[in-house]
């Protein structure tokens, strides 16, 4: 066999490997091309790899090897400072991984024209969750692209529109298997019932970003009744709270699911399984301090945070990344991501268009914003022990032991926990 043929055929063994660890090859022939690997979710990979080659025909000038790989936005941060130099040029994350994507030198800041084009096309908020000041200059690290924040799923057949309003309101309708659906060892998901009440953490930083001391306010006194009310709800058995994206969608296909805390990322499959009965709203509010003279309805307020694509600064073609990251966010492929995904556009144009606008989740989007809490300068120890609480209440479900009080002064501990950095 011919020395070209070997090499073409590794070419093709090596795409093939690739393919099937989540990736594609976009080009990958040409020794001469523009390479540029570009991380995403896993639901994400069909849309990327279009904007991939819209991107390689709207510059038939260049020549690029475009590889598109799999990459949960979650842990991003985790991977790509495992080894910045050879981490992706660009990548979709979560905008309460700037800082310590930044504190890592990993995250290129967006400047020049570019920088006004998209201030120019994006709402205010979803630019201010990419701004950070770092060495007492302020700076944008990111190109964002969606709201990501959660809502309210339903099955209208079975619930009305008074019914969600409340928890109690949904309960109520849980006949027979039905059940309410909140993910109990998730903190993105919790930390809506302190927010409700006001509760809240304080991060303090250095110059370059790094955490140096973080106080949280969970365990005051509102904050053992607002645990108390969770614990409640984890102990009905007409919640599901050990629910997960797979665990929500399944029990939207089998019926016992009526009504499901979740985002964008699973309105296409839920909606597949309800149909006509699709429905959202804006999250429901929890009884608190049930059975005293304080009892209320407490609205849940959950994170508003962003998607964004960030640029590694590391990238041996960082202006080529620039222009790929700027691409995949402009207003056509926002509109387009929306059609895809469902993902609400952050580009105000995108936004105002007719089949956004009379969208029935961009709608609950847009009420759940009035009650949110920006997703910015969140403690990095929050998620592991807010799981452990959630986790334990479960647990204490099935076996009628749940230390209240202990446990979550132990998940507080844990959350206050910081490493000062030395001259700190």
């Amino acid at each position: 066999m011919k020395k070209t043929v070997k090499a073409a055929c590794g070419l093709l063994a090596l795409c093939s490997a690739l393919s099937a660890s989540g990736c594609s090859c976009m080009g990958a022939g040409d020794p001469n091309a523009i390479k540029l690997t570009v991380w995403v979710s896993e639901a994400d990979r069909a849309f990327a790899t279009q904007v991939a080659n819209d991107f390689k025909a709207a510059n038939p000038d260049k020549k690029y090897n475009i590889v598109i790989d799999i990459q949960g936005e979650n842990d991003v941060a985790t991977r790509v400072l495992n080894d910045v130099e050879n981490a992706a040029d660009v990548y979709s994350c979560l905008n309460d991984q700037i800082s310590k994507l930044i504190n890592g030198d990993a995250l290129a800041q967006i400047a020049g024209e570019r920088l006004e084009r998209v201030k120019e096309a994006n709402s205010d908020d979803s630019m201010d969750s990419v701004t950070l000041t770092v060495n007492g200059k302020s700076g944008v690290y990111g190109m964002p692209y969606t709201d990501n924040t959660f809502f309210l799923y339903y099955d209208k057949s079975v619930l009305t529109e008074t019914d969600v309003q409340s928890i109690d309101g949904i309960l109520n309708r849980c006949e027979g298997n039905k059940k309410f659906a909140f993910p109990m060892t998730d903190g993105w998901y919790t930390s809506a019932f302190y927010f409700g009440k006001n509760l809240g953490y304080d991060v303090t930083y250095n110059a370059s970003l790094a955490e140096t001391n973080i106080v949280c306010e969970f365990d005051s006194d509102t904050g053992v009744q607002v645990t108390q009310a969770m614990w409640e709800l984890v102990q009905d058995n007409r919640v599901k709270a050990d629910a997960d994206d797979s665990k929500i969608t399944a029990g939207f296909h089998d019926g016992s699911i009526i009504a499901a805390t979740s985002g964008t990322w699973n309105r296409t499959t839920i909606e597949s399984y309800l149909g006509d009965n699709f429905a959202a709203a804006k999250l429901p509010t929890y009884t608190f301090a049930k059975g005293t003279a304080n009892e209320e309805q407490v609205q849940l307020v959950p994170f508003a945070g962003y998607k964004l694509m960030g640029v590694n600064n590391y990238s041996k073609n960082k202006t080529d990344a620039m222009d790929f990251a700027e691409f995949y966010t402009n207003k056509e492929n926002q509109i387009k991501h929306f059609e895809a995904r469902g993902f609400v556009p952050t580009d105000e144009s995108a936004r105002a268009d007719e089949r956004v606008q009379s969208d029935v989740c961009a709608k609950a989007i847009t009420a759940q914003l009035a009650h949110a809490k920006t997703q910015k300068n969140v403690p990095s120890t929050l998620w592991v022990p807010l799981q452990g609480l959630g986790s334990a209440m479960i647990t204490g479900a099935q076996s009628g032991n749940f230390d209240l009080r202990a446990q979550l002064k132990a998940c507080v501990d844990a959350i206050e926990t910081t490493t000062q950095t030395k001259g700190e």
